[in-house]
């Protein structure tokens, strides 16, 4: 991509990649599985030519930044930590910035607006509304009692076994299957099926994505492997213990959440009674807008930039 800036920045003792682009006001993109800063490109792009600073970082495990080796290393409490050693290093010490995630950018997202909520001017996230903390119920137990062990959030949990699993897949084609998933059904991996077809089997990339930018992805994937960001995944119980203090906690920053019609989380049990009948307005009071696009999947601001771009646009311009 002409045009982005790329540096090393080290924070909370990792090294970070980050990846830049225009002068303004401050907008910290955070993506999500199995994305990189790479899957911000065209929102960078735009929102640059329209006055804004944009950065992208990889988060930890993931692309040109630091994969730490203990599996533990990767709570929401570590992630948020990164991101706020990040804002230290990038933003003027009383700079409020715009942020927005994707995915588990998006979690990351609603963790820092709970745990940090000065440093946020305005939230726009994608895909993954916001959970409340239950302290009755275990996230995986939950998962497993409604999804089975069949489950992908499941099958991630056995460090070193799905990894085998997606190299005898292949990089390059993992991605792809899940870059091009557009059902809005659970995915389920069931040992040694992979994603239920065979890998040799031709898979048609959708206009938005390109042999090229998969190629980009495989690169940084087969330089880190996937370990990184499934130690994301495999701290879902530790961040529902160590988050305890914040059960009931509300965001407090303002908030304009986006998702695709066929997003596999918008289909979810229970997620859009949730989303439309008043609980996301509950926990997160300052939700100005709630987005529905038709006909788009999980990976909306790929598949529709330009979309996505005005809504950021439209929002983040009334600050």
């Amino acid at each position: 991509m002409e045009g982005v800036r790329h540096r090393t920045v080290n924070v909370n003792g990792i090294n970070m990649h980050i990846a830049e682009m225009g002068e303004g006001p401050l907008i910290l993109f955070i993506h999500g599985f199995p994305d990189l800063w790479f899957s911000w490109r065209h929102q960078m792009k735009a929102l640059a030519s329209l006055g804004y600073r944009c950065v992208a970082p990889d988060l930890r495990g993931y692309g040109d930044t630091d994969v730490p080796a203990s599996p533990t290393a990767y709570t929401s409490l570590h992630v948020v930590g990164d991101i706020v050693g990040l804002l230290d290093e990038i933003a003027g010490d009383n700079e409020k910035v715009f942020v927005v995630g994707h995915d588990w950018g998006a979690m990351t997202a609603w963790s820092l607006s709970l745990f940090r909520p000065e440093r946020i001017r305005a939230l726009v996230n994608l895909s993954v509304a916001f959970t409340p903390r239950n302290p009755k119920r275990k996230p995986l137990d939950t998962l497993r009692a409604v999804y089975g062990n069949d489950y992908y959030i499941c099958r991630f949990q056995e460090p070193g076994n799905i990894e085998a699993e997606f190299e005898q897949i292949g990089t390059e084609r993992v991605l792809k299957e899940f870059l091009t998933y557009r059902n809005p059904a659970p995915i389920y991996l069931p040992e040694g099926k992979g994603f239920g077809h065979p890998t040799d089997s031709p898979l048609k990339l959708p206009s938005w994505l390109s042999e090229e930018e998969c190629h980009y992805y495989a690169s940084k994937y087969e330089k880190t492997g996937f370990t990184g960001g499934l130690n994301y995944y495999r701290n879902l119980d530790l961040n529902w213990e160590l988050t305890a203090p914040w059960t009931g906690a509300k965001v407090e920053v303002p908030v304009k959440f986006i998702v695709g019609d066929l997003d596999l989380t918008y289909n979810a049990p229970g997620a859009k009674d949730y989303i439309h009948k008043g609980g996301l307005k509950r926990d997160v009071p300052l939700l100005e807008d709630v987005v529905v696009i038709q006909g788009a999947g999980h990976f909306l601001h790929q598949e529709r930039p330009h979309e996505i771009n005005q809504h950021i646009y439209d929002f983040v311009k009334k600050f």
